[in-house]
């Protein structure tokens, strides 16, 4: 199962720095996390921006997801 690792700003809605999923599916990983967690709410979820495996993927909608895989929710940042 694929590992999903909270920042530190998600474990004060989770409590937990990181938890299991069987989605393989990034938009089910979502789904899933928001029934486990219900202070992450789905729709602020799909806005965060996504690391899979070190690498950020900036349209993970339909993404796959590997079994050993570590999913990084993280607080998108703007410059200018």
């Amino acid at each position: 199962m694929a590992i999903v690792i909270f920042s530190s700003e998600l474990q004060k809605l989770t409590g937990e720095e990181q938890t299991q999923v069987k989605a393989i599916v990034f938009k089910d990983i979502v789904a899933e996390i928001a029934n486990q967690y219900p202070a992450l709410e789905h729709d602020a979820l799909m806005k965060m921006a996504v690391a899979i495996d070190g690498e950020i993927i900036h349209t993970p909608f339909l993404e796959k997801v590997a079994p050993d895989s570590e999913v990084h929710f993280l607080y998108r940042i703007s410059g200018g």
